[in-house]
């Protein structure tokens, strides 16, 4: 099980496009997800966060943007930082279980 929320309960089923970073040493990095359309903006709940959800329990990020046209929500962008090579190898652990899940794939640049 992994799952991404932006209010806590409620699961997000827009599969977003994912692009990560890292610096060369691999001390620090991000993961930048962009979701097109998310069901949380059509469901009208409070966006708190994103919550990165699996059996290894939870990750959170406060680095939440929507994006509107016209006055309505449309897309949202997260930020999810990562501090450590501890940090990456436990994101690198739920975007493998969310993408054999969600039918994603790796396409390194």
């Amino acid at each position: 099980m992994a799952e991404i929320q932006f209010s806590r309960g409620i699961k997000e089923d827009v599969v977003p496009d994912v692009r990560l970073t890292r610096s060369r040493d691999g001390s620090n990095g991000r993961a930048i997800f962009y979701f097109q359309k998310p069901k949380i903006f059509d469901m009208q709940k409070e966006l708190t966060g994103m919550y990165l959800i699996d059996e290894e329990g939870e990750m959170v990020s406060q680095d939440v943007k929507g994006k509107f046209v016209n006055g309505e929500p449309t897309d949202i962008e997260a930020t999810y930082p990562i501090k450590s090579k501890e940090e990456w190898d436990r994101f690198m652990r739920f975007m493998e279980r969310y993408a054999q899940q969600n039918g994603l794939e790796f396409n390194k640049s």
